[in-house]
């Protein structure tokens, strides 16, 4: 059997995403392992590649299985009906975030299935009964589109996260150049552990994860760390540190296993605070680079989104990271209240603590969490395209144009000169040209995002 997996485009007009970053569509990586020791498999990038009517009438799939966040939703819809036009016959399948946490949001003619939650064994059971030619009712996860309507099928069983095959990284080989997170070029991605014991209020992955942290082995992790061909490595997990004993334990094996990789993953602040000798460990290992979610710089703020952590946390945390000589990737949000003078506090605080990297979201209540729960009444659009953590779905306290002038100054003045360029020596010189013009086109329209309302007639 022959089976399309396609990782989509955002919208034209949805920021963030490949406009600064892309990693491997390990999700789909995952499921094409599943089935592809006795089936054709193929995986497009369209963020890439957008060969998805070539592929179609040059691979004649019989399935075809489309991922995606909220800020893709329109995408997927637009690729299935592509996919039917093609082909009314052609199986599609819609499974990802978005797809488990809002499933009929995607209750569409043109979408046959929808995966809710892992999709591993899901697709496998479709793939088995259309080979079959039975019915699709029944499989665990998936929701058959009966007459234009989702009918729910039965939960997934809890998963252990060992069961799982390797990601066939062998299907994306064409795209693996292409994968980065600022300098880290070529960027490989592996799933450590999945869920989070924390309860973050603008967060869904402990949702999606039925409250439980479920871990891989660690002598699980270096075999497949011995498989991938990439220096640099993005633990992509929803959080990697928290278990301070089990990550002790894989920095130990791969120590001992001679494994050379440069490591990028997720750490919580409180964690960092309290665990320095577990990153000195991983320091000593190869970690390069630590995504730590400090949020606000006040404890107001971080109470409001249930965070769990505090502003002493995130110093300490920093102090930690910057001894070790550990790059921050820094992670901050802005609240839609901001007035002018949040913001000018924000910059301070940023240039206080001595960042040489600094991203920046807007609060944004995603379908799924428990803030969009609580102030689902006061969303100024549903558009999905505008959940991309630039755009503001909630009323701000400024003016748009203020608002977006004011996040702009966050980006371009957050940072002290001296460590942008010491940050900028990371790059290779080669590359650095094509990532500062990227910056300032991307840093360009932010300054002028307002616009994005009126063309919408929510202005």
């Amino acid at each position: 059997m022959r089976i399309l997996l396609i990782e989509p485009a955002k919208s034209p007009i949805s920021m963030a995403g490949e406009d600064v970053f892309l990693f491997e569509p390990l999700a789909l990586e995952y499921v094409a392992a599943g089935v592809s020791k006795d089936h054709e498999v193929k995986i497009v990038d369209q963020r890439i590649d957008d060969s998805i009517d070539e592929t179609l009438m040059s691979f004649h799939p019989e399935i075809v299985g489309i991922t995606g966040y909220t800020v893709h939703v329109n995408m997927v819809k637009r690729l299935a009906e592509r996919a039917k036009n093609w082909n009314p016959d052609t199986v599609t399948v819609v499974g990802g975030h978005h797809a488990t946490v809002a499933p009929r949001d995607f209750e569409t003619p043109d979408i046959d299935l929808v995966v809710v939650g892992e999709g591993v064994e899901a697709l496998r059971g479709i793939v088995q009964r259309l080979g079959a030619s039975e019915s699709f009712n029944g499989i665990p996860g998936v929701w058959v589109n009966t007459n234009s309507v989702l009918q729910a099928g039965p939960p997934n069983p809890p998963q252990n996260l060992d069961d799982f095959p390797f990601p066939d990284r062998s299907l994306t080989a064409a795209y693996r150049h292409a994968y980065y997170s600022e300098y880290m070029q070529p960027l490989a991605s592996i799933r450590t552990s999945k869920g989070c014991p924390f309860r973050c209020n603008f967060c869904a992955l402990w949702k999606i994860a039925g409250g439980r942290y479920m871990k891989r082995k660690p002598e699980n992790i270096v075999r497949e760390l011995r498989e991938i061909e990439e220096e640099f490595v993005f633990f992509a997990d929803d959080e990697s540190l928290v278990d301070a004993s089990r990550m002790k334990r894989l920095a130990e094996i791969i120590r001992d296993s001679g494994l050379k990789k440069r490591y990028f993953l997720y750490g919580r602040s409180d964690t960092i605070a309290k665990h320095p000798d577990l990153l000195e460990l991983w320091r000593d290992v190869g970690l390069e680079r630590v995504f730590v979610g400090l949020e606000f710089f006040r404890d107001s703020d971080l109470e409001l989104i249930n965070k769990g952590s505090t502003s002493d946390d995130n110093r300490r945390a920093v102090r930690v990271l910057q001894d070790l000589g550990i790059d921050i990737y820094a992670s901050f949000i802005v609240r839609p209240e901001f007035s002018r003078g949040d913001f000018a506090a924000f910059r301070r605080y940023c240039r206080s603590i001595g960042l040489s990297f600094a991203s920046f979201a807007v609060l944004t209540p995603l379908p799924g969490t428990d803030l969009f729960e609580e102030v689902e009444d006061k969303l100024i659009t549903r558009e999905p395209e505008f959940f991309d953590f630039i755009h503001t779905v909630l009323p701000t306290k400024l003016p748009l144009d203020e608002f977006y002038d004011q996040f702009y100054r966050l980006y371009t003045r957050s940072i002290p000169l001296r460590n942008v360029v010491s940050f900028m020596l990371k790059f290779h010189l080669k590359d650095l040209p094509a990532h500062l013009g990227k910056f300032r086109r991307w840093s360009k329209r932010l300054r002028t995002l307002h616009t994005d309302y009126d063309r919408c007639g929510l202005g």
